[in-house]
């Protein structure tokens, strides 16, 4: 925890990329890759829980069968064969079986790992339809929460109003890359940095700094590089707010 005023952020990377002991030397979070491709055993991450330490957190984001369709090439990680009714059923929160078996799979694991953030990527075809929008309204209001914070982060040309209607809503957080597009839920910050000009980007001081500025204080937030550079800046972004004012 910091200070009345201070701010309040947990710093690291999408992905460990890297060793996880190696990892947990530098960086006190990570947000999960291999729930949204394929969720490991459970036992599996309950050991990388149990093997990090006090204090470290894990966020994940959910399986792709909640949020994606079964045409999506990141279905070519799957390590099963959907069968033709499953594949009809799969992704944009649909109110079938196999996204609620994904969910269910997806909150034990989070359980596994002690997670107090979860987000929901969402792909570009995930248009702001009527359909879509009605079963993103059903699943997060019957979607069972146990503490964890939800972060929606919708790509597919979603109008502001509308993201900001359904956060509201829904309870959501607005997880953007802050460099690419403003976060509508400014007291509840979940980042995503991507690189400003592609994943070769390595981020200048000055804009770690305005990455800074744009944290709450008072608020707890999450700021998780994804670029080729992202132990790297991590690690100084880190520095640069704990030694900050």
């Amino acid at each position: 925890m910091t200070a009345a005023g201070k701010v309040s952020v947990r710093i690291g990377c999408c992905g460990f990329r890297s060793s996880r002991q190696t990892y947990y030397e530098s960086l006190d979070s990570v947000e999960v890759q291999h729930t949204f491709y394929q969720p490991p055993q459970v036992q599996t991450l309950r050991r990388w829980r149990d093997e990090a330490p006090a204090g470290f957190e894990f966020t994940l984001k959910a399986w792709q069968l909640v949020t994606h369709q079964a045409s999506s090439p990141t279905y070519r990680r799957l390590k099963r064969t959907l069968d033709e009714e499953e594949k009809e059923g799969a992704g944009f929160f649909r109110p079938t079986e196999v996204v609620r078996g994904a969910w269910e799979l997806t909150r034990e694991c989070a359980g596994a790992l002690g997670a107090r953030a979860l987000l929901f990527q969402c792909p570009a075809s995930f248009r702001p339809v009527r359909e879509n929008v009605e079963n993103m309204r059903r699943f997060f209001r019957g979607a069972e929460r146990a503490g964890l914070v939800f972060c929606w982060e919708p790509r597919g040309g979603w109008p502001r109003e509308l993201i900001s209607e359904l956060c509201e809503e829904l309870a959501l957080w607005h997880a953007v890359d802050p460099f690419a597009e403003r976060t509508l839920t400014p007291g509840r910050c979940y980042f995503r940095l991507h690189g400003r000009k592609g994943w070769r980007y390595k981020y200048e001081d000055g804009e770690l700094e305005e990455l800074r500025s744009m944290l709450p204080r008072d608020a707890a937030s999450y700021v998780f590089f994804n670029n080729v550079h992202m132990r790297e800046d991590a690690r100084l972004f880190r520095e640069m707010v704990e030694g900050g004012d």
